[in-house]
């Protein structure tokens, strides 16, 4: 389907950027008919990806490079988030809820990303980064899963 608007932003590994890449997500989402529970879900989706490539992409390390590139097309938004940090050893279990690799955190948030978005892909090789890509469906496009045929 056609794109819409296209926006690509690096910033550094710094936790404050969160707020930066969550803004600048919603900002675009708002373009269409999201409600504003949609464009909530969206911001925490975005919110828990940087989050991962801040804590464990970089280990918290302030000078790593993460790539937020947000397509709005007219059947949805997809969000793209990605770092040249560690990468994940073991996806699958990353991928478990409960699995995070910090006992202070819950490790929720890959769930939370599926359970807000309608896809939600993740790429990782060890040593060399992750990239984790989110897809809304926009307000009355029929989902693929959800499709009612006659």
């Amino acid at each position: 389907m056609g794109l819409r608007n296209k926006v690509k932003l690096e910033f550094l590994s710094r936790p404050e950027n969160v707020a930066l890449a969550r803004v600048t997500v919603a900002t675009v989402a708002a373009e269409v008919d999201f409600n504003l529970s949609d464009i909530e879900e969206i911001k925490v989706a975005v919110s828990e990806a940087v989050s991962n490539a801040v804590i464990h992409g970089y280990e918290e390390q302030t000078n790593g490079i993460i790539t937020l590139t947000v397509k709005l097309y007219t059947d949805r938004l997809e969000i793209i988030i990605e770092d040249a940090g560690k990468g994940i050893e073991d996806l699958n279990r990353a991928l478990q809820p409960g699995s995070g690799s910090d006992p202070e955190r819950m490790g929720l948030g890959f769930v939370f990303m599926k359970s807000f978005m309608d896809e939600v892909d993740v790429w990782t090789e060890v040593g060399k980064g992750t990239r984790v890509k989110l897809v809304k469906s926009l307000p009355g496009v029929c989902k693929i899963q959800n499709c009612v045929r006659n």
